[in-house]
């Protein structure tokens, strides 16, 4: 099986290349510099790989939550390649993505990605039988001071940038209730495949013009006045 993934939600740019079981990646933080590296990135990977285009069996990427440039970037780019190429596309949670980040031993992991304006995304997952990450309760968009943790199950493994935001109000608040906490972490292409490669092999590939971006908030092209306007409510 071969799958070619993209990560542009967050800061982050990720491309990575599941070769049968081998993955590439290329990944670095770089801040509005997606549109530019993505589709380099992915020529790099199949090169190296000695595969071409033709050759793949879909694309994965990650669908959100997340900047909503980042997240409409990289449907764009992973419809595009799926449409040239009439294979199916694997969309991926974002927040589920990044849970991946936290150790492979934690049971519950709370991902957490700074969503700016005063806002995370934010999402808990529990590990099944197999290890396998579950959702509990969905994806939210919420203020990190009002988040919380349902009292009666134990720690959970915090992980990502949502843990910084505010001056790392969200962290401050759950410590009792967090084993670790990595704020620096951020999802990567290499860990939508983890994801997406099962799904593959369960038939669970989409057609391209069906993917949908998970942006959560529903006014996601707010103009600065409104920006400024919405914290300063939220101040009052």
């Amino acid at each position: 099986m071969k799958l070619l993934a993209f990560e542009t939600a967050t800061e982050a740019c990720s491309v990575a290349l599941h070769v049968d079981g081998q993955v590439l990646e290329r990944f670095e933080i770089a801040p509005r510099r997606h549109a530019e590296l993505s589709l380099p990135w992915a020529e790099q990977l199949l090169a190296e790989a000695g595969i071409a285009r033709s050759q793949l069996d879909g694309i994965a990427l990650s669908r959100g939550p997340g900047a909503f440039t980042g997240v409409r970037l990289g449907i764009a780019i992973a419809q595009g390649i799926a449409l040239a190429l009439d294979c199916p596309l694997l969309p991926v949670s974002t927040l589920e993505t990044l849970a991946l980040r936290a150790p492979d031993v934690a049971p519950q992991v709370l991902a957490c990605i700074d969503a700016r304006m005063g806002e995370v995304y934010a999402a808990r997952y529990r590990r099944d039988a197999d290890g396998v990450l579950q959702l509990q309760d969905g994806e939210r968009l919420i203020a990190p001071e009002a988040y919380g943790l349902p009292g009666d199950d134990g720690v959970w493994a915090g992980v990502g940038t949502g843990f910084g935001a505010g001056e790392g109000v969200l962290a401050t608040r759950l410590q009792s209730r967090l084993s670790s906490v990595d704020a620096q972490a951020l999802p990567r292409a290499a860990d939508v495949l983890r994801i997406a490669a099962p799904a593959m092999l369960r038939g669970e590939g989409i057609a391209p013009e069906r993917v949908q971006p998970a942006y959560l908030r529903d006014n996601v092209a707010l103009t600065l006045v409104e920006q400024q306007a919405l914290r300063a409510a939220k101040a009052g």
